[in-house]
């Protein structure tokens, strides 16, 4: 699952102009695996929150935008991580939450579609820390595990 999201992120952010010319040179693999672990962590979280997998999806196709109880879970982390981690100035952590909405949306697309078995729902049930069935949700948001 994780190599899946850091795919999208590697697609998503390369093909951005803004966050790409943002990201210091040589820091893009390091930048990118961040950026794909936070959404990862976020979503495991956000799928417990939204009622399981279904509700995260249905949430993230209902069109996200940067007020989004999701996009402001994994935006929180993200920013203050790629700034205190990789030194990234806030106008390229700005980019980069900019464009979370958008990729998420393309992380919901791929699970939802039948034609793409990369990403299922199933396959998220099973590789999101903290979805082991609901006793698994509710001590991943107490911490326990």
């Amino acid at each position: 699952m994780f190599d899946q999201i850091l795919d999208l992120v590697k697609s998503h952010l390369g093909n951005n102009p803004q966050v790409a010319a943002a990201v210091p040179p040589g820091q893009e693999d390091a930048v990118h695996r961040e950026v794909a672990t936070q959404i990862q962590n976020g979503l495991a979280t956000q799928a417990a929150a939204q009622g399981g997998v279904g509700g995260l999806l249905s949430h993230l196709q209902s069109g996200l935008t940067s007020g989004s109880p999701v996009v402001n879970a994994i935006e929180g982390g993200l920013m203050g991580t790629l700034g205190s981690k990789f030194g990234l100035p806030p106008a390229a952590t700005g980019a980069i939450a900019a464009a979370l909405p958008g990729l998420l949306q393309k992380f919901a697309h791929k699970a939802n579609d039948p034609n793409d078995p990369s990403i299922t729902p199933d396959s998220i049930s099973k590789h999101l820390p903290n979805l082991g069935g609901l006793g698994g949700a509710l001590g991943g948001l107490f911490g326990g595990r």
